[in-house]
């Protein structure tokens, strides 16, 4: 024998044909039998390699490193047995595979593909850097990967206590890592919490971490409350393809039967869907369920269509099964272009109210409504014009039905003056036609059937100075600013019907409003002014500090505004806004209306939050008056929450909402604890609403999401008196 010495000499062998089957290869090799170059080949390097040519073993150490099919092998020492094509490596191994796990070992013994062989004291780190423990395992074919003994974790252990067991860990005495079917399997496993065995399952899979989706079932869940019983729920997961899948969420309930729902998901190539719905047959048998869905879809660069899809069987379903609900569930259908500046869209609407003061019969059915608009180059001197057409046809079961059409254009100038004043001019004239039937006239019991219309022109001004000056790091602006609109009166004929201007809110954000109004039926009328004037610090940190106030002014009354608006008479309330963010730590909105005669609030809203993470508090506050044909009645009331961070791993949360005529609303308390592996969090809800068959409730919920593996929910709910 004649060794083959190089000591402290990196060496670089390219080993050909080493993944060829049934090839005796050696690693002084360079070339397959037939003299041709492999598409594999193997790059090792090593502080010292010996060749034993007698036996046909080569032995390289010191800090080993062999690459092949993107794989990676490290050890102190490797032999490789050319005549049974067999690598052992011992100290320090690891193995890198192309998924990206790596192996740990204090010996394997692997085939010369690194396909086949056995490991001892193997440790397995994986993509997620989850690991997994074993006194020994047998890698078969490169795919499939079985181990004795083993423990599996994705918890760190703490530096202090490396002795100490991982907040949670799955002991097994078989696990079989099934890279094929990218899968982790366990047999004869329980699980310890803190080093004490909680739960014990002869068997139980999940996917590896290499795996963004797979069919099976979900954690399930168990919950309760008094109107439905106990209840428990078994997702169950289908990846019907890469870009569409479903769940199915079978739920059994001790009084009320069995309640099944879905989620439905598809992404196109053009666009994506998602529809959740739920079916159940309560114990009056009677058919109840819901469906929520909406989808959107590209025709080309410019066309798009999409659609909205909600409806329940009845008002209280969703509120009763615990489903997302709304005030009125909104269906809707539409196509919709763009182009440059042109917009255009066709919609129908279809509308559900759940509240115990809807009529089904008077809830509209829109179809259609159409829209154009357009907005123009800038012409000479900087001008713009822009055209508006909105049609719409509107029928009930009961009620009045309308149809209107209504056109409007304009010519629209801006303007910059010397002193840095910004004027915008523009010049507006719409025309709506509109045809009713069964449209009850005010103060009688007449009903209008028919046509009615209007056309109204209007001249706007709005001009404003923003006025800035720096003190040191601070910048403060002041910017007065007004609108001069002239318009005529009388827009607004008892034989127009009001579909979309019920409800109006005089506030801030619309003080400067060339129409209050937010749809077409009603129109703002006569010469008036808006007028209001800002002021505001800035720091060079980011703090920032504003304050507005405003009023407007018409020549005359204007009946078509509802008491206690704010702008029924010459002048208008007071409307102001305070903004307070001098840091991170503070946050405060204050938004009001004031009576003009003695400045009383007419409305008043806080919005704060302060504090640094570790203690916050929130809060909202609001107060409106009433107004005479308002849908809604006027309210005070206060809504908080406060959250703690206890130290790194706890957090808690308080919040509630009252109502300041005396009525609870609700409660909830939070207590969580969340580490990089587990996550617990219990929350406690008190319910205070009360709707036909939904009384006042207690709620405790309960909910352990273990990192890799999900969630585990519970919870009860209890209705009170």
């Amino acid at each position: 024998m004649r060794p083959l010495d190089l000591k402290n000499l990196s060496v670089v062998l390219t080993i050909l044909g080493f993944a060829m089957v049934n090839a005796s290869l050696a690693f002084a090799q360079s070339k397959t039998e037939d003299g041709s170059k492999p598409e594999n080949p193997i790059v090792f390097t090593a502080d010292e390699v010996t060749h034993d040519r007698k036996l046909g073993i080569v032995t390289a150490s010191g800090s080993v490193e062999i690459s092949h099919n993107n794989q990676v092998l490290l050890a102190d020492r490797i032999s490789y047995n050319e005549r049974q094509d067999i690598v052992s490596a011992t100290g320090n191994v690891s193995l890198l595979e192309e998924s990206g796990h790596v192996l740990f070992a204090e010996f394997m013994e692997l085939s010369g593909d690194f396909k086949e062989g056995i490991v001892k004291n193997l440790r397995i780190r994986l993509v997620d850097n989850a690991r997994i423990a074993a006194s020994g395992a047998r890698r078969t074919n490169g795919t499939r990967t079985e181990m004795r003994n083993a423990v599996y974790s994705p918890c760190e252990t703490c530096a202090r206590t490396p002795d100490q067991p991982p907040l949670w860990q799955v002991k097994a005495t078989k696990v079989v890592h099934d890279q094929v079917n990218k899968e982790i399997e366990y047999f004869d496993a329980w699980m310890e919490f803190a080093g004490v065995p909680v739960i014990y399952t002869p068997y139980f899979s999940h996917p590896d971490p290499t795996v963004k989706r797979k069919s099976g079932f979900l954690t399930p869940s168990t919950g309760g409350s008094t109107s439905l019983g106990t209840t428990f729920s078994t997702p169950y997961y289908f990846n019907i393809s890469p870009h569409q899948d479903l769940t199915l969420t079978p739920t059994l309930t001790g009084k009320e039967g069995l309640l099944v729902a879905g989620e439905y998901r598809q992404q196109f190539h053009n666009g994506r869907m998602e529809s959740k719905a739920s079916l159940t047959q309560d114990s009056k048998d009677d058919i109840r369920g819901h469906i929520n869905s909406f989808g959107r879809f590209d025709i080309d660069q410019k066309w798009r269509w999409g659609f909205v899809a909600k409806r329940s069987s009845d008002d209280t379903y969703l509120r009763r099964y615990r489903f997302p609900n709304e005030r009125t569930l909104t269906s809707r259908a539409y196509v919709e272009g763009f182009s440059r500046r042109n917009y255009l869209a066709a919609d129908a609407y279809a509308f559900q109210g759940t509240a115990v003061e809807d009529d089904p019969g008077q809830a509209p059915l829109v179809l259609p409504m159409v829209e154009y608009s357009r907005l123009s180059d800038i012409g000479k001197f900087g001008a713009r014009t822009s055209f508006n057409v909105n049609s719409v046809i509107m029928t009930r079961s009961e009620g009045t039905d309308t149809r209107r059409i209504s056109v409007g254009g304009g010519w629209h100038l801006p303007h910059i003056g010397r002193l840095g004043d910004v004027t915008n001019f523009s010049a507006t004239l719409r025309g709506d036609l509109y045809h009713v039937n069964d449209l009850t006239q005010p103060n009688n019991q007449n009903k209008h059937d028919g046509f009615s219309g209007r056309i109204h022109p209007q001249l706007k001004a709005d001009w404003s100075l923003p006025l800035a000056r720096q003190h040191g790091s601070v910048s403060q602006i002041i910017e007065p600013s007004a609108l001069v609109i002239v318009s005529p009166y009388a827009g607004n004929s008892p034989k127009i019907p009001n579909e979309d201007s019920i409800d109006l809110e005089f506030d801030d954000t619309n003080l400067f409003s060339d129409n209050r109004f937010t749809g077409f039926d009603r129109v703002e009328g006569g010469p008036r002014i808006n007028y209001g004037l800002k002021w505001g610090l800035v720091g060079s940190k980011g703090g920032h500090t504003s304050v507005f106030a405003g009023q407007s002014y018409r020549l005359k009354d204007d009946n078509t505004f509802a008491k206690g608006s704010g702008l029924e008479g010459h002048l208008s309330d007071f409307v102001g806004r305070v903004n307070i963010s001098p840091g991170s730590h503070l946050d405060l909105i204050y938004r009001t209306r004031l009576d003009k005669d003695n400045l009383s609030p007419k409305r008043n809203e806080v919005q704060m939050s302060a504090g640094p993470p570790a203690l916050r508090l929130s809060t909202n506050y609001v107060f409106f008056d009433s107004q005479d044909d308002s849908e809604f009645s006027g309210r005070e009331e206060i809504s908080g929450n406060v959250s703690a961070k206890l130290n790194r791993l706890w957090r808690s949360s308080f919040a509630g909402r009252y109502d300041l005529e005396g009525e609870l609303r609700s409660l909830a308390l939070n207590l969580t604890y969340e580490c990089e592996c587990f996550t617990f969090s219990t929350t406690l809800t008190r319910q205070f609403y009360e709707d036909r068959d939904l009384r006042p409730n207690d709620t405790i919920l309960f909910k352990l999401t273990f990192k890799t593996l999900g969630d585990v929910q519970t919870g009860f709910s209890n209705v009170g008196g």
